[in-house]
């Protein structure tokens, strides 16, 4: 078959990719949004969903059969997914109301579906079983054999990340996850999650675009020696000298064999973070298998206090970037002229000029009226839209700096009119909620499903709700999305512990006519105060920016809300405003004044 046919449209794709299946023998095939290290974001070779179906969301997957196909999400992407996929071709489905396990079992029991076992862990496809369908690993995964101008894998230079900034050296954390091994009677663990090889090794890298990461897999032995598994060339002399005599590096191909020399041994790794490549390799190998999380998500979570300074500081630089944007935007946008992606470009222009900033840490989502409904909304050159005045504009954007990794949210009014009430009302129900949790004190043990609601309280008094969770882990020079810890129902029941950083973002999104979001990033201390025999922890906020003061109901303040919200403001115009001089800092000063 000639490869390059039969691509050129959504359809001719989707009818290439059900000619190989049939070839294959199979009778459907699971399309995730993931490559081989099962990150969330992936390079553009990894973006076999976005090429078959049009839907660029984050967090998504596809089944194809022989006469239907779905596309599933969840409530961020629901607008998105409806826009960019033809619904002559996909079904779309709510990944939690419809799961894919309900939906296979009604179109696809006791039929042959193919996966690729490097596309999938082993919990994802557990929860698949019980859907009837019989599953079976392909050698090769078919819609390659049709992607004729798929990119290439990325090859970008790996580099070490100072100690200054990580707080620990590698070998110090090499031998205390060799000990946690050897204590648990574990010989090697397998290491899946690019993160866990960057945190481990301290090792960054550009293979991705936002997210600072070398591609890589490791095998760690209980002697606290490292095999690394990516290409050689992307590790240059500064790299090997960092990583020491303890880490081999090998390519990729290597596997295989690394993986048959662990006959007899007892093998330690994730199922919910590795392809399910390794495990059947590893039996394949006469290894013997241990089930268990993955030993660095919990250490790298909780940050040393390196990283808290580092997160500290990469948040008062990236603070003065934004005062300098929404000084600049109040002043512009009321006159007209603006558009989604040139506010987007000039924001980053501003961050740009700060100290140690090396990228955005996701691609700024910067919705103007009704695109701010868009939960994930990714402004293009079809889509960008003029800011007109007296409208709402969601900005929702980040930076990755060498010393840490910022993620904030702000609603602004373009003016200069006076909102709508009920603009007004919504925007300060949401701030409501976000100030709920950052003031919260809580006892050690407290996990984020256990917090979730509380941001949520204010919108549900009112009848009002939003279709995410309300915030996530984040990373230290990391990626913008880390777990194990989140604000979630559906979050796993993982304690918070002290250095963890998550996002406080709540919302309100009203379809074709505007979305709020506010969100600050919230560093969990423990508090040194507490009375009694028991922890207890609270929240410092990082992310130093003031809120859209055009938006704030005041009345409808209580006067605690009133005296949060004042008292962050004075820090913010301490911390950020020495640095800022002429018009910005007066902007600054007004912003900042007392409600």
């Amino acid at each position: 078959m000639d490869n390059q046919l039969n691509t050129e449209t959504p359809q001719n794709r989707l009818d290439s990719l059900r000619d190989e299946l049939a070839r294959a023998g199979v009778d459907g095939f699971i399309i995730p949004r993931a490559d081989e290290y099962l990150g969330e974001y992936v390079p553009a070779s990894g973006e076999r969903l976005a090429w078959l179906t049009g839907f660029t969301g984050s967090a998504g997957m596809a089944i194809v059969l022989p006469d239907r196909a779905a596309v599933f999400t969840d409530g961020r992407y629901t607008t998105q997914v409806a826009q960019q996929t033809d619904p002559a071709l996909w079904e779309r489905r709510h990944i939690t109301e419809e799961p894919p396990t309900a939906w296979l079992k009604e179109h696809a029991a006791g039929k042959r579906i193919g996966y690729d076992p490097w596309l999938h862990p082993q919990a994802a496809l557990d929860r698949f079983a019980a859907s009837g369908a019989i599953f079976v690993p392909l050698a090769a995964n078919p819609l390659d054999a049709i992607w004729a101008d798929r990119p290439s894998a990325p090859t970008a230079p790996a580099e070490p990340w100072p100690e200054e900034f990580a707080g620990r050296s590698a070998a110090e954390k090499r031998e205390a996850i060799a000990k946690e091994l050897r204590e648990a009677g574990q010989n090697a663990v397998v290491l899946a999650d690019a993160h866990s090889v960057a945190w481990l090794l301290n090792m960054r890298g550009g293979d991705l675009d936002h997210t600072p990461l070398a591609l890589a897999f490791a095998l760690l032995r209980d002697d606290a020696s490292v095999t690394l598994f990516m290409d050689p060339a992307k590790a240059g002399p500064a790299l090997r000298e960092a990583l020491g005599n303890a880490v081999s590096i090998e390519p990729s191909a290597a596997l295989p064999a690394a993986l048959a020399r662990l006959e007899g041994k007892t093998v330690r790794l994730d199922p919910e973070a590795t392809p399910v490549w390794f495990a059947a390799h590893l039996r394949e190998a006469g290894a013997e298998l241990v089930k268990a999380p993955d030993p660095i998500r919990l250490p790298r979570a909780c940050k040393t206090e390196a990283e808290r300074n580092g997160a500290r500081a990469a948040h008062r630089r990236d603070a003065r970037a934004m005062v300098r944007f929404l000084a600049w935007f109040a002043q512009e946008a009321p006159k007209g002229g603006l558009t989604e992606i040139s506010a987007a470009d000039r924001l980053l222009a501003f961050r740009q000029a700060e100290d140690r900033f090396r990228a955005e840490s996701f691609p700024a989502i910067a919705g103007a009226g009704e695109h701010g409904a868009i939960i994930h909304y990714r402004a293009t050159e079809a889509s960008n839209r003029p800011i007109g005045p007296d409208e709402s504009f969601l900005l929702d954007s980040g930076a990755q700096y060498l010393d840490g990794t910022t993620d904030i949210t702000r609603t602004l009014w373009t003016g200069p009119d006076a909102p709508p009430a009920e603009l007004r009302t919504r925007y300060t129900l949401v701030l409501r909620g976000m100030i709920a949790l950052s003031a919260t004190r809580f006892p050690e043990g407290v996990a984020g499903p256990h917090l979730d609601a509380i941001a949520r309280r204010p919108l549900w008094e009112a009848g009002l709700d939003y279709d995410h969770g309300t915030g996530h882990g984040v990373g230290a020079f990391l990626s913008v999305h880390e777990g194990p810890v989140a604000f979630s129902r559906n979050a796993a029941n993982v304690p918070l512990r002290e250095g963890m950083i998550l996002s406080d973002e709540p919302g309100f999104y009203l379809p074709g006519a505007y979305g709020i979001r506010i969100e600050n990033l919230l560093l969990v201390r423990a508090d040194a105060g507490a009375p009694g025999p028991r922890r207890w922890m609270h929240f410092e906020t990082l992310t130093l920016v003031p809120f859209e003061r055009a938006l704030i109901d005041v009345e409808a303040l209580d006067r605690a809300e009133r005296a949060w919200i004042d008292a962050y403001h004075a820090r913010v115009l301490v911390e950020v405003g020495p640095s800022l001089d002429g018009p910005t800092a007066d902007w600054l000063r007004a912003a900042c004044a007392p409600l």
